[in-house]
């Protein structure tokens, strides 16, 4: 019996699979002569088999590093029901059971591990991998690793330590659904020891791939509303934002069709129960951010669509993978519209800022010790800018990280080298070039597939017919009177919540009358703020009337108060005292600003929104507040800031409950 025949019994025991596919055989083999592999596999083809099938044969421990919770959970989960001592350590488990997994694998316990590669910064788990008897380490989306990657993450970086500090012959496996030759070239070399790339066929044939053109917002939400329903089985809708998320989600609600929303804002046990759902075919779709879907192992997820378009061609592979697993048709459909492109040219900006953003960082360090907040406030950059920077920085060898007590502060190292700028262009210039490849893709006439695999380096030799382009039938959309006056209605009755509490306030979560760039209200708003000056004009009244009625029914309030203007004159103040008029709840004027505030919007950051407002108002006759309720008008809400400072300063005057009122609340924020 060879050895193949020999381990294919075990796996049939073990796994209850009959055989395995050759490039997984040639992979085991390779991992259990003890040698570094990297694996190129579309999705679906049973990468992860690749390295628990030797975990089990191994004595001692498999580590394996994965960015994707729901992968683990999911995993491990199969794992134990295979009667295979599985684990996973994370963030969303408390501190207690991830000490007690720590504890078990070091004593034995445990046959595979799962690791979010951050917990690499835990002392606790430095010191455990000294005293644990590994078998293998496994990098699961090894992509991470390389800054030309789609999703590259510093945390992966950190793997790259331990592996260099492993015995020969102890076996690495690296395996990606998703690496261009380049990709392939860095990850390969960052792992090195003679490693072994192989590469599978990326091509899915079982795909049906469509491209959607739109003239507007509103048509993609009509074809949806026409036709959700009428593809077959289950799916995933991934929009760009979670604001898209929550839109699309209350679209569906109105039209009474089965879905759920999902980003990475909720919290661990609603994303459970969301991911169980999705396996269960609870729902018809699920709406989400590209926060879902990595690492959960449903074979029959019958059509993804794309509302936005993502930055590259590795990004949309990576994604619509999760399709189709069982090999039967599933349809991938992909909406566009020419302004699409501003969404990835933010996230190519806020995953490298431009070089002058690293020089403001460098120079404010340069002169103190300071925290993150400390550089948000001197630099007015985003938090995510801020971060990504720090991290270069720190490999550069330019700062370094020091503890002051519990506080992380950053420290200017003397005779630092200077800031070498030319990976970062490079890289910007890849990023740039993978958007408009993404483009490209969109416009083709070719086959779609092909232009996919080609752009992988999968340059197959193969004719295909899987798309609108070579024999499927474009996919038109009919925007007619009916569907415009549903998308009407819709608007008139979805009013976005506000979300303004805290533990320390009596200020409840408010709503708005609609999203800024949702439907007109914006240029309404935009028009009478910045360019003529007249008042909002009534229809502006009667949607916030529906959306106070819609949330707050026929609740009293003792008084209307109204934020006071930055730079609108009495704009907020003529609107708030016609909402007093029609509702009959009395208006105060009382409410004042005490000090000059800039507007909210020239500020990237909440710690500098929040520092522009504080202390800046008060109130003149505050014995008026006791015991009240308080309505609180304003025209635009963006961080909350403003109402949160406002909330604290009436709870100090003792008031029951205040609730905040505006007209629109504004499209940033989180984006999955």
């Amino acid at each position: 019996m060879t050895l193949r025949q020999d381990f294919e019994g075990k796996l049939k025991s073990i796994f209850k699979l009959d055989a395995f596919y050759d490039d997984q055989w040639e992979t085991i083999e390779r991992i259990i002569k003890g040698e570094r592999v990297l694996l190129i596999e579309k999705t679906g083809f049973g990468k992860s088999l690749c390295f628990q099938f030797p975990a089990v044969i191994f004595e001692g421990i498999t580590v394996v590093f994965s960015p994707l919770i729901a992968l683990m959970r999911d995993q491990v989960k199969k794992l134990n029901s295979l009667g295979i001592s599985a684990k996973c350590i994370n963030s969303e488990q408390l501190p207690e059971e991830n000490t007690q997994i720590i504890t078990e694998a070091k004593s034995g316990l445990i046959r595979i591990l799962y690791i979010a590669p951050e917990r690499q910064e835990n002392s606790e788990w430095i010191e455990a991998t000294r005293q644990m008897k590994l078998s293998m380490v496994v990098i699961d989306e090894a992509h991470c690793i390389s800054v030309w990657g789609h999703d590259f993450r510093p945390a992966f970086r950190r793997i790259i330590n331990l592996v260099r500090l492993l015995p020969a012959g102890l076996p690495v496996l690296a395996t990606t659904a998703t690496a261009t030759r380049k990709v392939e070239e860095d990850v390969a070399s960052q792992i090195g020891g003679n490693i072994t790339v192989l590469r599978g066929n990326l091509m899915r044939e079982n795909f049906r791939l469509y491209v959607v053109k739109v003239n507007s917002e509103d048509e993609k939400l009509v074809w949806l509303g026409q036709n959700l329903n009428k593809l077959p089985g289950s799916g995933i809708l991934y929009t760009g934002t979670r604001v898209d998320t929550e839109i699309y989600s209350k679209w569906f609600e109105f039209l009474s069709l089965p879905i759920i929303g999902y980003n990475a804002g909720l919290d661990a046990d609603s994303r459970i129960a969301i991911e169980n759902g999705l396996m269960e075919n609870r729902w018809k779709c699920v709406i989400s951010t590209n926060a879902l879907g990595m690492g959960i192992d449903k074979p029959d997820i019958r059509f993804i669509v794309h509302t936005q378009i993502p930055q590259s061609p590795i990004h949309y592979y990576q994604e619509i993978g999760r399709a189709g697993r069982d090999g039967k048709p599933a349809y991938i459909i992909l909406f566009y519209h020419p302004e699409d492109k501003k969404l990835p040219l933010a996230f190519i900006e806020g995953g490298r800022p431009a070089i002058a953003k690293y020089q403001k960082v460098i120079s404010v360090i340069r002169n103190e010790l300071l925290g993150e907040r400390e550089i948000a406030r001197k630099t007015n950059l985003k938090q995510n800018q801020i971060r990504v920077i720090k991290s270069d920085l720190i490999d550069q060898g330019i700062i370094r990280e020091i503890l002051l007590g519990k506080n992380k502060k950053f420290e200017y190292i003397t005779n630092a080298p200077t800031l070498d700028t030319k990976a970062f262009e490079a890289l910007r210039a890849t990023k740039s070039s993978d958007l408009e490849k993404m483009i490209e893709y969109i416009e083709t006439n070719q086959s779609r597939m092909k232009f996919l695999c080609n752009f992988l380096g999968d340059s197959v030799i193969h004719e295909f017919n899987n798309c609108d382009n070579t024999g499927l039938k474009k996919i038109q959309v009919d925007c007619n009177e009916e569907w415009q006056q549903k998308l009407k209605e819709f608007r008139e009755d979805y009013f976005p919540i506000l979300e303004v509490e805290t533990k320390d306030s009596k200020i409840s979560n408010g709503v708005a009358a609609c999203y800024y760039g949702f439907s007109n209200v914006g240029a309404a708003l935009h028009r009478c703020k910045y360019e003529t000056g007249e008042e909002f004009p009534d229809f502006l009244l009667v949607l916030m009337l529906k959306a106070f009625r819609k949330r707050f029914g026929q609740e009293e309030f003792d008084y209307i108060a109204y934020v006071p203007p930055t730079t609108s004159g009495d704009l907020v103040k003529n609107f708030a005292v016609k909402l007093s008029e029609v509702l009959k709840f009395p208006i105060t004027h009382d409410l004042v600003k005490i000090r000059h505030t800039s507007e909210q919007k020239v500020f990237e950051n909440g710690v500098l929104k929040s520092d522009n407002v504080k202390g800046a108002f008060s109130f003149n006759n505050p014995q008026l507040l006791f015991g009240k309720r308080i309505l609180l008008v304003d025209d635009i809400f963006d961080s909350g800031a403003t109402m949160k400072e406002l909330g604290h300063l009436f709870t100090t005057f003792e008031v029951e409950r205040i609730v905040p009122i505006v007209i629109a609340r504004t499209v940033g924020g989180d984006l999955v």
